[in-house]
């Protein structure tokens, strides 16, 4: 045995030198909660990174997180390279409002590409006979997690409807990957959510417990879609999860991949080019990416100035000047 506990010493010392530190770069993206599409998509994006490992010697992981708010934080901070965020949070990181006001604009922040649209997303326990998302007034509503995308969007859209959290009789704060079951066990009557389509996320208590998503319009929607940028009307399709067969309109944002300009320019370039020069496999690694298209991913939703190294590839392929 100790011919071989010795040759495993070696080659942990070997591992541990400079060299071979210097040789492999780890990278991390921080994404969602586990059953969200940002998960789904970082994982996606990293894949495609590791790939090519050999050729770049980039070692790319991904990281459950609280979501927009919590990414964009840490990537400030230095702790994440690279993350998913709402449109909307990337635009007030970018101009210090919002969530952000009290430490100011995040000038080191850069755009890498836009990903899939994110609707607003509204789903009722079916007992709760909600209608329309006014019905939520005095009844118990998942608001979302602090640091998340989420919870920022709900509260411009009550503040546009000139409500308030005590509005709700409860106002849970649970993650995106608990709000599902709480709604199937009659803990909460509604949540509000951000996410791409399908997801598992809805798919589980539309399945389970007969949910019913409810669409988000009115004249505070029609408001808030005017006046800020990164909002659009959506529509999710009929049909997509079982017992709901009727269209959902509603209203959203895109969700963008970021980084900071701290983040060298070779290491972006090396996850740009790991998505775009296997771009068919990338779309078909989660349904909601399956319609992206480089023109548009590119410019869409991107408040902050684009990546020098996201630059360069663009640059190569002619999409940009």
């Amino acid at each position: 045995m100790k011919p071989l506990v010795m040759l495993a010493a070696v080659a942990a010392a070997v591992a541990a030198t400079p060299t071979a530190q210097a040789q492999q770069k780890f990278i991390t993206i921080g994404t969602g909660g586990v059953t969200g599409v940002y998960y789904a998509a970082g994982g996606a994006i990293c894949r495609l990174v590791n790939k090519d490992r050999s050729k770049h010697n980039i070692r790319c992981s991904v990281e459950s997180t609280g979501g927009s708010v919590f990414n964009i934080n840490t990537i400030k901070a230095g702790e994440l390279d690279m993350g998913v965020a709402q449109s909307d949070v990337h635009f007030n990181a970018a101009r210090g409002v919002g969530p952000f006001q009290k430490d100011g604009a995040f000038k080191e922040l850069r755009a890498v590409f836009a990903l899939h649209p994110e609707p607003v997303t509204v789903v009722a326990r079916k007992e709760a006979k909600v209608k329309s998302f006014a019905d939520f007034k005095g009844k118990r509503f998942n608001v979302g997690n602090p640091g998340s995308g989420t919870r920022s969007s709900l509260e411009e859209l009550i503040g546009a409807m000139g409500w308030k959290l005590s509005d709700f009789s409860l106002a849970s704060e649970l993650k995106a990957d608990e709000h599902g079951p709480a709604l199937c066990d009659g803990k909460i009557d509604g949540f509000f959510y951000l996410v791409g389509h399908p997801s598992a996320n809805i798919q589980d208590p539309t399945t389970v417990c007969g949910a019913k998503l409810v669409s988000v319009t009115g004249p505070a929607v029609d408001k808030l879609v005017k006046e800020k940028p990164y909002y659009a009307k959506a529509t999710i399709p009929a049909g997509l999860y079982p017992n709901n067969d009727q269209p959902t309109e509603t209203y959203g944002v895109l969700a963008t991949f970021v980084s900071s300009s701290k983040v060298p320019a070779d290491t972006i370039y090396a996850v740009v080019k790991g998505v775009f020069d296997n771009f068919d496999e990338f779309k078909k690694l989660h349904p909601a990416l399956a319609n992206l298209d480089p023109k548009s991913m590119i410019k869409d939703g991107l408040s902050a100035p684009l990546h020098d190294g996201a630059v360069k590839y663009y640059k190569e392929k002619g999409w940009v000047k």
